[in-house]
């Protein structure tokens, strides 16, 4: 069965927010919201200090807290891998971003724009008055992945069916697929590397993975 995943190399990552704003263009979400963003992490102490990269988003868990706190069953895990939102059951009670231990969550009561009143081109493109008063999050462009099974694309290949954040990423960070496909390019990435998953304790099974160094056979 397929199920999709995605994998940052943090060797990789330069801190460039490129996939930010692929995010953020490609989904025309408001002033002050996004889905996807980079923390910049200082470690160390002088003179031995280390400054990293971490893009964080919806980890779309193999046990999402959001669905299992949401009283209308908006929030779903789809057989893919893929959490999704429908919005027209969610009723905004906010349990989902309470309960999101990655604060992946949000929600807007109004539409906002970036400058002003009125929407830039592609913002009135985008612009789904669905999204007010709902829970909004990354979805790993979920419309792209629905249009692969339609037409036999191939997401984390092809870039009409892959992630914007992926597409736009300029290190070759971020890696997406199905994570089942042995020869899959994040089947093989994983199998050479060692990795993490933010807050594995919690027992979420986050379905982004954080790749740090090769495995020792690799050296």
């Amino acid at each position: 069965m397929t199920r999709y995943a995605m994998a940052v190399d943090l060797r990789r990552c330069v801190g460039c927010q490129t996939c930010t704003a692929a995010c953020k263009q490609k989904n025309a979400t408001p002033p002050g919201v996004q889905w996807r963003k980079v923390l910049d992490i200082e470690s160390g102490e002088f003179p031995d200090v280390r400054r990293s990269f971490l893009p964080v988003a919806c980890m779309h868990c193999d046990e999402p807290p959001c669905a299992e706190v949401c009283p209308t069953t908006a929030t779903q895990k789809r057989d893919d891998g893929l959490v999704s939102i429908d919005y027209e059951l969610c009723i905004g009670c906010s349990n989902c971003v309470m309960a999101c231990p990655y604060e992946a969550r949000s929600i807007v009561h109004e539409a906002k724009f970036a400058y002003g009143d009125e929407p830039m081109a592609n913002e009135a493109e985008m612009f789904d008055p669905a999204r007010i008063n709902v829970a909004t999050k990354c979805t790993f462009c979920i419309e792209r992945i629905d249009l692969a099974k339609e037409t036999g694309l191939t997401p984390g290949i092809d870039a009409e069916v892959t992630p914007a954040c992926v597409n736009s990423c300029i290190s070759g960070a971020m890696v997406f697929g199905d994570i089942e496909d042995p020869n899959s390019a994040i089947s093989k990435l994983l199998d050479e590397t060692k990795s993490f998953r933010q807050s594995e304790e919690l027992g979420t099974g986050p379905g982004v993975y954080y790749i740090w160094d090769k495995n020792d056979e690799e050296r």
